[in-house]
């Protein structure tokens, strides 16, 4: 018998940076470390990912980070996890590791301890096992997990679909889930995101119809739009252009280089035949492939309509396809762009959130995961939490029973002792990690504040020069202001922006001492500006005062 603690130090109530930990017998198994994008408010932030502190302190416990598939919302905060924890063992099928690694800079991570694991092999932990288990997603060599323990299995299923057209490495493996479900389940954790949408995801998942229809339609150029990430749908972009005389351009490194690596590992069916150069760019049967990446949405496409891309100039015959359906946080930029196409007098091609879905399970699926595994309890994850709220009713409605439907947020403990869920109100701190370019510490909340107040009110430097002998002003104070004010039209503004900073500078040397506490001058300067510039203007403007001797 056991006791089992489940928690969530990311992705519960929110979309991204899934990671979810499963301590057993103070056995931690880590389900899953990814981040997430800020697009509405980024201020310069590239990424965020869970504190992880709670895996440092405890990390002679973590048995292994256990990755479900490729994409950045799932395995994007390995790298930095591993530059805190190098030893760590992350597991994971081939290309889930292939992508990771391609994230490793080998100068700073030279060792790595990755397993690759193949679905439906146990992997033994003395008296727990994990079992990975084929699932449908939009990348190939997705899994589920399924931690046994003497108590039942904890089901982790990350993000799946039920299609039965999905072949191959996107083939979900029913049967072994059925026995899953025979043999016990204690705890079913299942995606959210799409539990509020009715019926079954497929085949709504699936575009090849619509493709033929832009490349039926449209005679001229295409240049597509596509997350790297997604190897199925660029499968059915191929799988549609072959059976015209178009060619492919695939424009990006990165993106070239994914594509032939899929294509040389088996993940992506192509014939390279079909892929031209950049000799076919300007040809009225080309289509153009470009990557769209989530960390800055349709930046290549808005470089390319405002004329800075080297290579691609776009023209009024040419017809833009954006080729996934737009998702929460994104659709005003969205709307920007196809204004400013429409504006060039391109045409312009997207796919409709309504009727177009990701590869996530919709509610059919999810009551389909549900009567397989015949889940004890039942505990909700990835997704805002009216995701959440809608994948418990669901769950109620095939049959489990409320009181076993698990609705927690990000650090709330959930507890089984011999296989019961105990009263538990433990709560484990979390946080989020703001990460800005290279810069693998926090950024912080001060320094978002400063970049906040910088973009609404912008900053004033007030700069002086005093003699090092008499403590006299030399020089200034001098005025250098960017975004606070329009120079030319506030000069009486300016004047007395000086003579305030001059009489707070004035106030604070003492005329017999041979020292000037310069904390006291721009504390007053400060503070007296401050008050200045909001009554003048109501701008709360940064200020900087740079004090110098000589």
């Amino acid at each position: 018998m056991s006791k089992i603690r489940i928690f969530s130090l990311g992705g519960l109530n929110e979309d991204g940076k899934n990671m979810y930990i499963v301590d057993v017998d103070n056995d931690i198994y880590v389900f899953d470390a990814g981040i997430k994008y800020d697009n509405d408010i980024n201020l310069g932030i590239d990424y965020i990912i869970p504190n992880f502190d709670y895996l440092i302190k405890n990390k002679d416990r973590i048995k292994g980070i256990f990755l479900t598939h490729g994409h950045e919302s799932h395995m994007g905060a390995v790298v930095d996890i591993l530059e805190a924890i190098p030893n760590v063992a992350v597991y994971g099928t081939k290309l889930t590791l292939d992508i990771v690694k391609s994230d490793i800079d080998s100068e700073k991570l030279k060792d790595y301890n990755f397993k690759v694991i193949r679905p439906h092999s146990k992997i033994e932990f003395g008296k727990n096992c994990i079992f990975p288990i084929s699932v449908t997603h939009s990348i190939p060599d997705a899994v589920c997990y399924v931690l046994y323990t003497p108590d039942g299995a904890i089901v982790y299923t990350g993000d799946f679909v039920f299609d039965s057209t999905m072949k191959g490495a996107y083939k979900t493996d029913i049967g072994k889930l059925a026995y899953v479900g025979k043999q016990g389940v204690l705890c079913l954790m299942a995606e959210s995101i799409y539990a509020d949408k009715l019926g079954h995801t497929s085949p709504n998942n699936r575009v090849s119809d619509f493709i033929r229809e832009v490349l039926r339609k449209n005679e001229n150029r295409i240049i597509a739009t596509i997350f790297p990430a997604h190897f199925y749908r660029i499968q059915e972009i191929f799988d549609e252009v072959s059976k015209t005389h178009r060619k492919i351009v695939v424009m990006g490194k990165r993106l070239q280089e994914m594509i032939n690596n899929s294509i040389d590992n088996g993940y992506l069916s192509i014939d390279k035949s079909r892929i031209g150069n950049l000799t076919d760019l300007e040809l009225k049967d080309t289509v153009v492939l470009i990557s769209d990446e989530k960390e800055k949405p349709f930046a290549n496409l808005e470089r390319i309509i405002k004329g800075y891309d080297k290579y691609i100039k776009l023209k009024e015959s040419d017809t833009i396809f954006i080729t996934e359906p737009s998702y929460p946080g994104i659709e005003k930029r969205m709307a920007i762009i196809m204004d400013d196409i429409a504006m060039l007098g391109a045409n312009a091609v997207s796919l409709s959130s309504h009727k177009h879905l990701l590869h996530h399970a919709s509610r059919e699926d999810l009551m389909l995961m549900v009567n397989l595994m015949n889940p004890k309890y039942y505990f909700p994850v990835k997704g805002e939490y009216r995701n959440q709220y809608a994948n418990a009713e669901l769950a109620e409605e095939v049959g489990v029973p409320k009181e076993n439907i698990i609705l927690k947020e990000n650090g709330d403990v959930v507890e089984f002792v011999n296989g019961e869920l105990q009263n538990n109100n433990e709560h484990i701190d979390v946080d989020q990690i703001l990460i800005d370019g290279k810069n693998q510490g926090d950024i912080g909340d001060l320094v978002l504040k400063d970049r906040e107040m910088l973009s609404e009110n912008g900053i004033v430097i007030i700069s002086c020069t005093l003699d090092r002998q008499t403590k006299e002003i030399l020089a200034g104070p001098e005025i250098l202001t960017r975004g606070f004010v329009y120079v030319k039209e506030s000069q009486d503004l300016l004047e007395d922006t000086k003579e305030i900073s001059r009489e707070a500078i004035e106030n604070n040397i003492e005329k017999d001492s041979s020292r000037v506490d310069y904390s006291k001058i721009k504390n007053e300067v400060r503070e007296k500006l401050g008050k200045f510039f909001y009554k003048e203007t109501e701008s709360k403007p940064m200020i900087i005062t740079v004090i110098q001797e000589v």
